[in-house]
Parts: C-alpha cells; sequence; structure tokens
C-alpha cells in the first residue's frame, strides 16, 4: 500500500511540478524512481543528471551497483562511447563479484568499436578497439561473446589493412615506382593476412616494368629482370587471378625490352 501511494505521489510530482522540481529536490527515492522511469522510457538526457548524483548519494549503499549500471549504459544510450566505455569498465572492477561483470566488460570493449573510425582516419582508437576485445577474449574465455568479438576484430583489421593500403599505394598512384615496390613489399611484410594480396603483387609487378622502362640503360636490364622475377612469383601464386591476363602481358613487353640487350 505505501509503495502505491509512493509511487502516485511522484506521478502527480512529477505531473505538477515538472523535470526541474525532480532535479531540485531533496527526496532521493524520488529521484531515484524518476532516474528508472526516465532510464527505461530511453530519456537518457534526463535521466543522466540524477544519476550522476545518484551515483555519490548512494555509493556504499545497495542500490549503488544499480545505479552505476543505469549510469553507464546511459552514457551508452546517449553517444557518449568513451565515456560509457570508461564507465563500463569501472564498473567490473567496482563490482567484481556483480552478475553484470562479463556484460559490462564486453560493452567496455564493444564502445571502443563503436568509436573506431572509416579506414582513412586514424587508426589509433582501431587498434584500441583490437586490444580490449582481444583482452576480454583472453579473460572469458567461455563467453556466448567470443565468436561476436573475433568478428569484430576481423572487421577491425580489415579497415586496418584498407588504410595501409591506401598509403603503401599512394606512391603507386604518384608514380614513384621505387618507393611503390618498397612500400607494398612492406605492406605484405607487415599484414601477411592482407586479404587482396594478387592486387597488391600485380601492383608491385607493374611498378617493377615501369621503373625499369623509365630507367637509365645501365640499370634497365637489372631492373627488367626484377619485372620477369616478380611476375614469375605472381604467376605461380595468383595464376587464376582475373589480373593474370594483364600481367602476362605485362611479361611479354618485358621480354621485348630484353630482346634489346642481347
Amino acid at each position: 500500500m505505501k509503495i502505491f501511494l509512493y509511487i502516485a505521489f511522484v506521478t502527480i510530482f512529477f505531473s505538477c511540478n515538472g523535470y526541474q522540481k525532480v532535479l531540485k529536490s531533496s527526496d532521493v527515492d524520488l529521484k531515484y524512481h524518476m532516474a528508472k522511469k526516465y532510464y527505461e522510457e530511453t530519456e537518457y538526457f534526463k535521466a543522466l543528471p540524477l544519476l550522476d548524483e545518484l551515483h555519490i548519494l548512494f555509493k556504499g549503499t545497495s542500490k549503488a551497483e544499480e545505479v552505476d549500471y543505469l549510469l553507464a549504459y546511459t552514457h551508452y544510450g546517449l553517444g557518449a562511447n568513451m565515456l560509457a566505455s570508461y564507465h563500463f569498465k569501472i564498473f567490473t572492477l567496482t563490482y567484481p563479484n556483480s552478475k553484470h561483470k562479463e556484460e559490462l566488460a564486453y560493452m567496455a570493449a564493444y564502445c571502443y568499436f563503436l568509436e573506431s573510425p572509416s579506414p582513412t582516419l586514424d587508426k589509433t582508437n582501431t587498434l584500441k578497439a583490437i586490444e580490449e576485445l582481444q583482452a576480454f577474449i583472453n579473460k572469458y574465455t567461455n563467453s556466448d561473446k567470443i565468436d561476436e568479438c573475433n568478428n569484430l576484430i576481423d572487421k577491425l583489421t580489415i579497415k586496418i589493412h584498407k588504410k595501409a593500403f591506401k598509403i603503401a599505394k599512394l606512391y603507386y598512384d604518384i608514380s614513384d615506382y621505387k618507393a611503390a615496390i618498397t612500400s607494398l613489399n612492406n605492406l605484405v611484410l607487415d599484414y601477411p593476412t592482407i586479404d587482396n594480396q594478387s592486387e597488391i603483387q600485380f601492383l608491385i609487378l607493374d611498378a617493377n616494368y615501369n621503373l625499369a622502362i623509365n630507367s637509365v640503360m645501365s640499370k634497365k636490364e637489372d631492373r627488367l629482370n626484377n619485372t620477369l622475377a616478380s611476375f614469375n612469383f605472381f604467376k605461380n601464386n595468383y595464376s587464376d587471378d582475373k589480373l593474370m591476363k594483364l600481367a602476362q602481358g605485362i611479361h611479354d613487353k618485358t621480354i621485348k625490352q630484353l630482346e634489346k640487350f642481347q
């Protein structure tokens, strides 16, 4: 009966006096009830100031864990992913025996995934997201989130590969073929699982050919032979690739150029 009367009072209070009255109220139970109400109605911008206050007022009490749980998810609901990640992580440290510990440890890592930028931007958050997701996998080895974490890591890895490829290919695009050969070879060494290997090796082949034919006579023969070596590697590894026909064309032109040295 008392609970019913309290809820009725809260409803009347809120209807008559509004949100500002709730914020200014000294009734902690009222603020607690309204914070939960706003949260459940996804009015996170209203719930946040109340939960921030309750986080301090309820510290060390039986309601502290629930308030901190709601506070973390409120930041998440508002799209403040880095702040949410911080609160998710603090929750796992503050309540090591909580039934929500694994859930919020995952959310702390997932928020970094959400902050990972497009492949054209700085990769710092992408690397941090991979680190956080891998840390979760290592700690919660039996979690039902393992497959999802691995899937997210794969997506993040593709982003890193795309950015690295774009940087390496830049030298090729501006016709600095010597630098292109170095950067593309380093790309394969640094990212051995990159998924466009055949494209990279074709660019190395083409860069070798263009470097050779634009070289001074004293260096041309050696560089044409490097082109043939690059072609043989491509043929041995990607003979069924759609670029094979173009690669064969480069090979044929290289042979004709080398005939001049015989």
